[in-house]
């Protein structure tokens, strides 16, 4: 054997699963496509979002949360309805998730020394029922280090796990097959692509230098998910949200390519649940992109306006932050928009510098480098929009700013084909909006939903701007951002048990055969089921590769 256990997929997942079995004594081979640059995978350009329930920050900032509540909203948003059959592992995972993130998951967290910011984000505010989708109150914790940051602790325990000769990377390795004989896997084979010194994310060569094989006595997949291969996306894309868009912007970098899952159904692991998957539709073009067709996405605070192509705006509960595949649903089957894959926002110079953010390590380096000082002053002390979001304004392709309506709206019908929008009507609309701004409460929604936030404190201190009108000129200039559809996140994939062992058809588990991360839909083929709450595909990385971890321990002792 040339390991005891092979993890194929060098990622957050496959890192976490690797530690569990190095610390426990296991022989580790760790086979990625790409190279030593790229540890850490897809999780590395994370915002570091992470679920938690009932933590010390909900509390210190008011907030009440509870198991059974964050259960409620669980339930509510995942919609199981294939609980005798792809749902049935699911299910349980999902309870088991909600457990742990209401339980052992913060003091874990810290016993890899990973912390958080003071504030909690209030991500995926919902679809305005108490029992449908969304959280019911602000779980979004920040870690200290983004995605990098959580990732970091894992890549320093797999380079020790080397040097104690426990673990061996072998980088550039393409698994094509894995191998199963007897009906238990027994390791992996493929090509080994030519050396490539590209910088992290960046598209790498896919030129054959060699063959490989490795044997063990168990194989983890911690592949990742489909969002790079837009044709895979189209492919399984589901008929309730209408028809797939003809163009998108990539929100993952391009070895996000989903190869491993039909490897694995080839060797006996069922898939399931492959038409839920999750993309964003406020991506924007990057204006200094890394992979192809790189997108960010904007964490939108509620009171941009939203438009569909067509300057109509959007109903409740499709608002800035709150209900993303309901919103994607309306943008891809409302009347006469299947053949626009665009939408837009309409704010103010006002809400930008309080309100926008953007996804990812890179765009939030004050965050990334822990630098407290950075923060305060960028975020909290500073004037001004943080310097990310200032730099799209300025050079993003999607973004224009004018000091007045109609000018603005010439500007953004410069950015389509052809011109589709009317200042008139768009002016009709945000001047109804603007007169429900005349008092504390109102009869709109997005309106009731601003107030509600700011009796948050943290919102009101760093996320939600101070209600004005739109068109107040004090507020100005306005500011349109053309909103791309961004591939993100694969919600189903390999069915497992809890100890996170691939299952076959018969529902049985493949021996020797484990599954985590996005390859296996976080855990179960599915724990988020139709929609996800937001900080939970970090979370499901670490809880799904620590269960195949310690169960392919307890497998080779």
């Amino acid at each position: 054997m040339d390991a005891d256990v092979i993890v194929v997929g060098a990622g957050l997942a496959g890192l976490v699963a690797a530690h569990e079995l190095t610390s426990r004594g296991r022989r580790v081979a760790l086979v990625d496509q790409e190279n030593a640059a790229n540890l850490g995978g897809q999780a590395f350009w994370s915002f570091g979002g992470l679920f938690l329930v009932g933590s010390p920050e909900q509390r210190r900032l008011g907030v009440k949360d509870s198991l059974d509540l964050a259960w409620n909203d669980w339930q509510g948003s995942a919609g199981f309805d294939r609980t005798e059959d792809e749902d049935s592992w699911a299910v349980r995972w999902a309870r088991a998730y909600v457990e742990w993130a209401a339980g052992e998951k913060r003091s874990w967290l810290a016993g890899h020394g990973i912390t958080f910011l003071p504030t909690v984000g209030w991500a995926e505010r919902g679809d305005l029922r108490a029992g449908g989708h969304g959280n019911s109150v602000p779980r979004f914790h920040i870690a200290w280090g983004t995605g990098t940051g959580v990732v970091e602790p894992f890549v320093r325990y797999a380079k020790q796990a080397a040097r104690d000769g426990l673990l061996t990377f072998h980088h550039r390795h393409r698994v094509d097959h894995l191998v199963v004989e007897g009906g238990t896997a027994r390791g992996v084979r493929g090509t080994v692509l030519a050396p490539d010194d590209s910088p992290r994310g960046v598209a790498s060569n896919r030129e054959a230098a060699g063959e490989f094989e490795l044997t063990a006595r168990a194989v983890i997949v911690t592949s990742g998910g489909i969002g790079a291969d837009h044709g895979i996306v189209r492919r399984h894309w589901p008929e309730r949200l209408g028809t797939p868009p003809a163009r998108m912007v990539t929100g993952v970098p391009a070895y996000v390519d989903g190869r491993m899952l039909d490897i694995s159904a080839e060797a006996g692991a069922r898939l399931v649940n492959r038409d839920r998957m999750w993309h964003y539709t406020e991506g924007v073009r990057n204006w200094d992109p890394i992979w192809p067709g790189h997108g960010i996405r904007i964490l939108p605070g509620p009171s941009s306006m939203w438009f569909d192509a067509l300057g109509r705006r959007l109903p409740e509960p499709y608002l800035p932050g709150y209900d993303t595949l309901g919103t994607l649903r309306h943008l891809r089957t409302a009347e006469g928009l299947a053949e626009h894959d665009h939408s837009w926002f309409v704010l103010t110079q006002k809400i930008v510098e309080k309100e926008f953010a953007l996804s990812g390590s890179e765009q939030n380096p004050d965050i990334t480098a822990k630098d407290r000082a950075g923060f305060l002053r960028e975020r909290v002390l500073g004037k001004g929009a943080p310097g990310p979001v200032d730099a799209f304004l300025r050079h993003g392709a999607d973004f224009v700013t004018a000091p007045n309506l109609e000018q603005l709206v010439e500007k953004m019908n410069r950015l389509t084909d052809k011109p589709l929008l009317d200042a008139t009507a768009l002016r009709r609309q945000i001047e109804t909006r603007d007169l429900q701004l005349a008092n504390p409460y109102a009869k709109d929604a997005q309106v009731q939903g601003i107030r509600n936030a700011r009796r948050y404190i943290g919102d009101r201190l760093g996320r939600v701007a101070t209600p004005h009108r739109l068109l107040d000129p004090a507020a100005g200039p306005l500011i349109g951002v053309k909103l791309h559809i961004l591939t993100r996140k694969t919600l189903g994939g390999i069915q497992t048990d809890l100890d996170s062992r691939a299952l076959g058809a018969d529902g049985t588990p493949v021996e020797g055969l484990y599954a985590a991360g996005e390859a296996a839909g976080f855990g179960g083929g599915g724990v988020h089921g139709y929609n996800a709450l937001e900080g939970t595909f970090l979370g499901g990385c670490l809880f799904s590769g620590r269960a195949a971890g310690r169960a392919a321990a307890r497998e080779t002792a």
